[in-house]
């Protein structure tokens, strides 16, 4: 499952064909990101360690409290260098680790600054979210302010260097926060796109699948109608020719067998046109539809005892024609191969009414009778094709009933051609 997993999203990929990022440089951080953060926290270590060794309280000489405090401090820089390393994982923790270095050096015999705001602010705006940058931007600064004005009530540090280090921590910020919002914004946007376009991808072939299901269904249902329909009546009209005496009779009969077995070879050429790759002379749609009294007439050469009658003229879309056609041709078939004791097959069509309703009864049912076959379940799929409906099933004394009714000017539920229907 993982293979395949990974199969399709190297295909989505290729399909993709995103260009590579512009730029030799860009496109060599892009494939080296552990290389380009190393590089980014020894560069902060460097210019941000050396403010830190100079330390001690405004204006008071080094001793040994001083020293001791210097390396405290130092720590805080490296630690919060080391941070840097894990900042794409991490942006907010080392954010607020560079936020405590910048408090830290409000307590500099010289107040000074390094450049971790800078690349936390950036961090924390493209690895988390343009709300969090402001936020943190807000919040930090004003929290640095704060003490820089306590600090400054209290006479730990003159109001020019407290002002120069809010200053300097303040536009380091911001710079950074600005370059991270843009550049995450686009970052994000990106992704949506190339997220998107995945989704695309997969759609696309979900609804490939589906198509050729339904396509495949439609066949099955056209082949199961055509061949079972013919098969049974040519078995028929075999029997017949067999079991009579009379040369004319089973002359006939066998004319009709043949005649109905290139009807089905008809059929079947035209409906196994929609198979076929690039073009030809073979239709690549199903036949015109089955005329319900062409139905009946070759199953009363076969010898049932088959009726129609209608009421009303045909006034229905090409979808909805074909699918009574059908509807009409499985009945019969159905009540012919399990009525075979069956003294009338009445079918009766009421055009006049919207919806359609079509009626096929029989009076030959005798034991138990299966409702889950294909020929059942291809009338049903015919119907709901239509937005129509159908029912079967026993009506007492020995009848079966078929019921259909579908809306007049309903058309094909899919993207086929309304001469495509089902």
């Amino acid at each position: 499952m993982s293979n395949q997993r990974s199969r399709s999203t190297s295909s989505n990929e290729e399909e993709l064909r995103l260009p590579r990022p512009p730029g030799i440089i860009r496109r060599f951080w892009a494939r080296h990101p552990i290389l380009a953060d190393v590089l980014i926290a020894l560069i902060c270590l460097l210019l941000s360690i050396a403010p830190a060794t100079v330390f001690g309280p405004y204006g008071s000489e080094s001793d040994g409290s001083s020293i001791v405090a210097g390396v405290t401090i130092s720590i805080l820089v490296l630690g919060a260098c080391a941070l840097l390393l894990r900042r794409r994982q991490w942006p907010v923790v080392a954010f607020v680790a560079a936020y405590a270095v910048a408090v830290a050096y409000l307590f500099l015999l010289d107040p000074a600054g390094g450049p971790l705001l800078l690349v936390t602010s950036y961090a924390i705006a493209v690895y988390r979210s343009t709300r969090a940058a402001w936020i943190g931007f807000g919040v930090g600064m004003g929290s640095l302010t704060l003490i820089a004005a306590v600090l400054q009530l209290t006479g730990v540090v003159t109001l020019q260097s407290a002002l120069n280090a809010v200053i300097g921590q303040l536009t380091l910020a911001l710079i950074g926060t600005l370059i991270g919002v843009n550049v995450g914004g686009r970052k994000r946007y990106l992704e949506a796109v190339i997220d998107r376009s995945r989704q695309l991808l997969v759609e696309r072939d979900q609804q490939a699948q589906l198509a050729a299901s339904a396509e495949r269904a439609r066949i099955a249902r056209e082949m199961h109608d055509i061949v079972s329909h013919s098969l049974t009546v040519i078995v028929a009209l075999s029997e017949g020719a067999a079991a009579t005496g009379d040369q004319e009779r089973a002359r006939d009969a066998a004319t009709a067998a043949a005649a109905t077995a290139r009807g089905a070879l008809t059929e079947m050429r035209s409906m196994l046109g929609v198979l076929r790759d690039g073009t030809g002379d073979v239709p690549l749609a199903p036949m015109e539809s089955v005329a319900p009294h062409a139905t009946v007439a070759t199953a009363q050469n076969a010898g049932y005892p088959v009726t129609l009658t209608t009421i009303g003229e045909p006034n229905m879309s090409a979808a909805v024609s074909f699918a009574v056609g059908r509807i009409v041709q499985e009945g019969i078939t159905n009540a012919m191969r399990h009525a075979r004791g069956a003294t009338r097959i009445a079918v009766h069509i009421d055009y006049s009414t919207d919806p359609v309703v079509i009626e096929i009864e029989n009076d030959g049912v005798t034991g138990l009778i299966g409702t889950t076959g294909f020929g059942l379940r291809g009338l049903s799929e015919r119907a709901a094709h239509v937005s129509g409906s159908f029912r079967s099933g026993p009506a007492g004394d020995h009848r079966w009933m078929l019921r259909a009714e579908l809306p007049a000017a309903s058309e094909s539920t899919t993207s086929d051609r309304p001469e495509d229907a089902q």
